[in-house]
Parts: C-alpha cells; sequence; structure tokens
C-alpha cells in the first residue's frame, strides 16, 4: 500500500490516471449487471416447479472468486430448468441442454484468464462465448416469453 501511495506523491499517477482507473472498472460492470438482469428475467420466465435455483441467486456472481465457481453451477441449473419448461410446453430446442455448451466454454475461458501468458487469449476469447451464451439465453427467454 506504501508503494502506491509513493507511486501517486512521486507524481507517477496523477489525477487523470486516477479517474481513468477508477472508471474503467466501473463501466465494467455495467454489462456484467445487464447480463445478470437477463438470467434472472429468464429464471422468472420459467415457471416456479421447473426452477432449479431462485432467480435472484444469479447475483451471487459478483461475490469475488466465489462468482468463478458460480457461474458454472448458474449454467448448468440454468440448461436444466429450461430443458425442463421446453418439455413442459413441448417446445422444441436445438440442444439437449439449452446453452450448456457454450455457457461451459465461456466459463472455463473465463477461469483461464487468470493464468499469465495465456491470460489475453483465454480473456478475449471468454468474452466472445459470453457475449454468445447471453445472446443465446435471451433468445430462449423471448422464445419462453412468446409461448
Amino acid at each position: 500500500m506504501n508503494q502506491i501511495i509513493n507511486f501517486i506523491l512521486l507524481g507517477f499517477i496523477g489525477p487523470q490516471e486516477i479517474i481513468i482507473l477508477l472508471i474503467i472498472p466501473a463501466l465494467s460492470v455495467i454489462p456484467l449487471i445487464f447480463y445478470l438482469l437477463t438470467l434472472q428475467n429468464t429464471f422468472n420466465a420459467i415457471s416456479i416447479e421447473n426452477r432449479r435455483m431462485q432467480s435472484g441467486e444469479v447475483w451471487l456472481t459478483l461475490i469475488p472468486l466465489f462468482g468463478l465457481v458460480w457461474q458454472f453451477i448458474i449454467v448448468n441449473r440454468l440448461a436444466d430448468s429450461l430443458k425442463a419448461e421446453f418439455n413442459a410446453k413441448n417446445i422444441t430446442v436445438d440442444e439437449e441442454r439449452p446453452g450448456v455448451g457454450i455457457g461451459l466454454a465461456y466459463c472455463i475461458l473465463f477461469c483461464c484468464s487468470i493464468i499469465p501468458f495465456v491470460n489475453f487469449l483465454t480473456g478475449v476469447a471468454g468474452i466472445i462465448c459470453w457475449i454468445i451464451y447471453w445472446s443465446k439465453i435471451n433468445n430462449y427467454k423471448i422464445k419462453l416469453i412468446q409461448s
């Protein structure tokens, strides 16, 4: 901590840099919030008897480190919930467990992004898979609402 304070006092980090260091993480939280809202609304679109977890539990993803593990649980439980709901409503989908493949891919890539030297590649690939998963889950939610 003293090194950071000395760095600031010596003039290496000025007010502009501090503002940038605060704004970038804050802006990265905004897509995460919209993603979690999509997951929550998808769980809400599923009937209670077919839900494998409560919709509000998606927000546990925000807990540091625990969220890395929790995202795997969400992907699996949402896939099972969607499968049960689609079966109950006789809706056909192209996957046995909706979204689980790309969902697990994004989870694994995000976990690998903490490994030095491979983090850039896995981080970018993880973000791409995350966006695809988010879009796919949103489409499933729309399909449920329209049925």
